[in-house]
């Protein structure tokens, strides 16, 4: 069986802008103008986050104003960019073939955060407020409702790895013929708790995060949205293959090596049919967590040991947007190897330019020197998370 699957429409909602025509030129730029201070978050410092305006959000219809959260707006912004697609769609599979499979780590949880406040000051909740609003769930089932469907619905929560997986899951879907179109994704918001957990585990940078340099201190952490439709068929960029493992190496560190990074890797390789020779980019997990990034380093060389392909990672433009940065690094990789990219630029690696030298060196992005490849023909994006949940994407030109 064919295991490539088509993505045939996306919906965006990222700190690089809601559209492809925004995003891409500030992608390939290396555009860190989204990354700002907050001081409303970290309990006892300001810290740098990867915000989205506030004003270019869409609001929550009045009919389905139980799901009103920050969490929810960021998934209908990029959800509304689906609209005309889902109601051909419904037209030609029916509403109970098309699936919803997300991925989330925060869902509303600052909802929850604001109404705790409250609830301390006056005695009650506030009547706005309800507990499914911060459900994992909610964020799928809002989808469902919105476009009135009735197909296989569900979240998948795997930390930073959510979104990633959820392709795996749409593709299973696909080819048992449970459903002919799915939509997948990942949506995650800014909120009190993932950023002063992250500082009570010390991953919190001191300023902007510096993946893969000597003096990396941590991760910023972001927000966002992305949403495609998966298809059996041809389209312009294909899934071409997925590879999952789960090393369950410890709770929250990477094991040291790499093994279950290594096994995702080449899970995809295999399952896309290509050899190691044939990536043209890395998306790099790339968090600039001292140990994420020693593992990641020793993972690529690794798997890619004959010739290293050119990497970077893009959190620091977004932000690490958590259960939301695979989804959103998927379409950073669907948006280069469309043909918007006709010039075959690469996002730079934004970082001090110092190695660290107890860890193998890989080709990251030169900024001063991205002037566009020869070919792009397979991309390959990379999501590690807590508990060794690993998740390795494929995505060609349909072509390649």
């Amino acid at each position: 069986m064919n295991s490539r699957i088509a993505i045939t429409h996306i919906g965006l909602c990222t700190p690089l802008g809601n559209s492809p025509e925004e995003v891409l030129p500030r992608l390939i730029k290396g555009d860190i103008s989204a990354m700002q201070w907050r001081d409303n978050l970290l309990f006892n410092a300001p810290t740098i986050v990867g915000c989205i305006d506030e004003t270019r959000l869409i609001d929550i219809a009045d009919h389905l104003s139980l799901f009103t959260c920050r969490n929810n707006r960021l998934l209908n912004t990029a959800a509304q960019q689906l609209v005309p697609a889902i109601a051909q769609a419904k037209q030609r599979f029916g509403a109970d073939r098309i699936g919803v499979v997300l991925g989330t780590s925060t869902s509303g949880i600052s909802k929850g955060e604001a109404a705790l406040k409250y609830q301390l000051e006056h005695g009650h909740f506030p009547p706005s407020y309800h507990y499914s609003q911060q459900e994992l769930g909610s964020t799928s089932d809002y989808l469902k409702q919105l476009f009135a469907l009735s197909g296989p619905c569900y979240t998948v929560s795997t930390a930073c790895s959510s979104s990633a997986k959820v392709f795996a899951s749409a593709q299973r879907l696909l080819n048992a013929d449970l459903c002919d179109m799915v939509i997948v994704g990942g949506v995650d918001s800014l909120c009190q708790l993932t950023v002063n957990g992250f500082a009570a585990l010390e991953s919190i940078s001191k300023g902007h995060c510096n993946p893969f340099s000597r003096h990396r201190d941590g991760i910023n952490i972001g927000e966002g949205a992305a949403l495609f439709t998966l298809e059996r068929g041809q389209s312009e960029v294909m899934l071409a293959g997925v590879g999952e493992s789960a090393d369950a190496h410890h709770i929250s560190a990477p094991h040291p090596e790499g093994t279950g990074a290594i096994a995702a890797m080449q899970q995809a390789l295999t399952a896309a049919n290509i050899s190691p020779q044939q990536i043209d980019y890395v998306n790099l997990h790339g968090t600039a967590t001292p140990k994420n990034d020693a593992m990641e380093s020793r993972a690529i060389t690794a798997v890619f040991s004959q010739s290293l392909p050119p990497c970077s990672s893009t959190k620091p433009l977004t932000g690490h947007t958590l259960g939301a940065a695979g989804a959103i690094e998927a379409a950073f990789c669907y948006l280069l190897l469309s043909p918007l990219n006709h010039s075959k630029r690469l996002p730079p690696h934004i970082w001090d330019g110092q190695f660290d030298d107890n860890d193998p060196h890989i080709a990251l992005v030169n900024a001063n020197s991205n002037t566009g490849l020869s070919q792009l023909n397979f991309i390959m994006s990379n999501s590690f998370a807590f508990g060794g949940s690993n998740a390795s994407l494929i995505f060609c030109r349909k072509d390649a």
